[in-house]
């Protein structure tokens, strides 16, 4: 198996086990910001273990990519925070589609950052996928899902912009997986802390069995996840890692459609669709040509 290919495995491995993040935050039935809050704190032990795991190995995290981490930990608290409240107001399933349109922003911030021109397969997909996004949004369906879907909008694309920030801080930072991840996980919990009361404010007293979903969520998605996405981000165009998180609404929207009977209307099934055509292609690579035979001059 290419490199190319096991980090495209990789990357999308880590997508499908974020995509049930948005159903264990209904399921865990608290405040936006509690459960953007203790997600995050019940995944810094484990996050730090493997942290020192790593830096026994490795050495010390540069201080670039410590200092890059602690940014993405702050933008990442703000991507929660908007992106928990979207859920309230929309939905589980929607809500993560609505906070993936990081895609665009991804895709040619990182052109203009890192000079990552787009391949053609990527440019091609990329309005592919978003009208994908569009149909499962249902912002031309008549019976769009959820109690504020103006609100869940606003909420969503401001998800969609602090999470497009995090995905470059932290493809910036540095290769490693565990040490930025931890950083950046402590980082998001004290300052998620600290905005709490400017989204509605945070119940710091755990409660049971609320809080059991909410540690489930911080030791898959939050800790194995997001290693796993960390890991391969660094190590492949960043339109790419972003193009295959699209894979997490799909699924997201098929589990709250069976676990929490959130039901997506046949537009937003053919949305769907689109999604994984537009993934499938966009995530391909041309094979190189072959070498031309070499040339056998005839001896004088």
């Amino acid at each position: 198996m290419s490199a190319h290919r096991r980090f495209v495995l990789i990357a999308i491995a880590g997508a499908l086990i974020i995509s049930v993040s948005g159903p264990l935050v209904r399921l865990s039935d608290v405040s936006p910001a509690t459960s953007a809050l203790f997600r995050c704190a019940y995944a810094v032990p484990p996050m730090l273990v493997l942290a020192w795991l790593e830096r026994r190995r490795l050495g010390p995290l540069p201080l670039k990519g410590a200092v890059l981490a602690w940014l993405a930990g702050m933008v990442f608290a703000l991507d929660l925070l908007f992106w928990h409240h979207a859920i309230e107001y929309v939905g589980a399933g929607l809500a993560t589609v609505l906070g993936n349109l990081q895609v665009f922003l991804v895709a040619f911030a990182a052109w203009a950052v890192f000079k990552e021109r787009p391949t053609s397969r990527l440019m091609i997909a990329t309005p592919v996928v978003f009208c994908g996004v569009v149909l499962i949004s249902g912002v031309f369906d008549s019976a769009a899902y959820g109690s504020d879907p103006m609100m869940g909008v606003l909420a969503g694309i401001a998800t969609s912009i602090s999470y497009a920030a995090f995905l470059l801080l932290m493809k910036a930072g540095s290769e490693r997986a565990a040490g930025p991840l931890a950083h950046a996980t402590v980082v998001c919990t004290v300052t998620i802390a600290l905005l709490s009361p400017l989204f509605g404010g945070a119940d710091f007293t755990p409660s049971w069995p609320e809080h059991g979903w909410l540690l489930l969520l911080a030791l898959g998605p939050q800790v194995l996840g997001w290693s796993l996405i960390t890991y391969s981000l660094p190590r492949q165009p960043a339109a790419l890692t972003a193009l295959l998180l699209l894979i997490q609404p799909m699924t997201t929207m098929a589990i709250s459609a069976l676990a929490l009977d959130e039901r997506p209307s046949p537009l937003q099934f053919a949305g769907c669709a689109v999604i994984v055509l537009g993934v499938l292609y966009g995530s391909r690579r041309k094979s190189p040509a072959p070498a031309p035979p070499p040339v056998v001059e005839a001896g004088v």
